[in-house]
């Protein structure tokens, strides 16, 4: 029988989710809370896989267990068991074909930025002084719906297999005059893409890259050749759908 675990987290002291070696991971703190609470090994697979330091205000897991499980009972304990920057939502069965990674149809990511002092902002945003063209970045922004090739903002030396992604949202959302979120959805995202993306939208509302030399960036798919990725404390993984 499979499960669906729907959670949060801070990502601040991990070293993102994936489970790892000599690494403080998301992954390893639930795998090993449901393993206690179950009493066996339990191997949980994820919606996908957040940096060091990337939150999620919503993750989604599954496992496998071959006895029924009261979920509103199990969630109640995981969140006893589990330390307090990681928060269960809620648990539930569905069918053994549904997959956590592959069966999600869409992600959406926010990113955060204040150009004022905050300090309760500093910990979740990226502080910024620059006088930024919102307009001029979201205009930029709107031209990576018509691409699906994003070389250029993937990082150097992974693994990747396919630098296709789908994407269906992209832009800048005021919060009020000095606080901003950048939202984009796609069907899935390269490793380190929404901050690679972000710092090439900020070096165009700094008027350091035009419109025309964004389009040359994405196309030319080179990873030097787009801006600098921007700090993962203020990135948040926002929603996994599935159909």
């Amino acid at each position: 029988m499979r499960y669906f675990v729907y959670f949060a987290y801070d990502g601040t002291r991990y070293h993102g989710w994936q489970l790892q070696p000599d690494a403080h991971s998301v992954q390893a703190e639930l795998q090993q809370a449901l393993s206690t609470l179950l009493r066996g090994d339990v191997e949980v697979v994820g919606a996908g896989r957040t940096d060091a330091g990337v939150h999620a205000r919503m993750m989604v897991a599954h496992f496998d267990w071959n006895v029924a499980i009261d979920c509103k009972q199990m969630a109640y304990r995981l969140n006893k068991l589990l330390p307090r920057d990681i928060a269960v939502h809620r648990m539930e069965r569905v069918d053994d074909e549904l997959h956590a990674r592959f069966s999600a149809t869409s992600r959406t990511y926010h990113y955060y930025l204040h150009t004022v002092k905050d300090p309760f902002a500093r910990a979740y945003s990226l502080e910024l002084h620059y006088n930024l063209d919102f307009e001029a970045m979201n205009r930029a922004a709107g031209l990576l719906l018509k691409y699906d090739d994003f070389g250029a903002f993937c990082k150097s030396h992974t693994d990747v297999k396919t630098t296709i992604c789908h994407l269906t949202e992209a832009r800048w959302i005021a919060i009020d005059d000095s606080h901003w979120y950048f939202r984009i959805t796609a069907n899935r995202f390269l490793r380190n893409m929404v901050r690679a993306v972000v710092g090439t939208l900020i070096e165009v509302g700094r008027g350091r890259i035009s419109e025309e030399d964004f389009i040359r960036i994405v196309e030319g798919r080179k990873r030097t050749a787009a801006g600098e990725s921007v700090p993962a404390n203020a990135l948040f993984l926002e929603e996994v759908k599935y159909e």
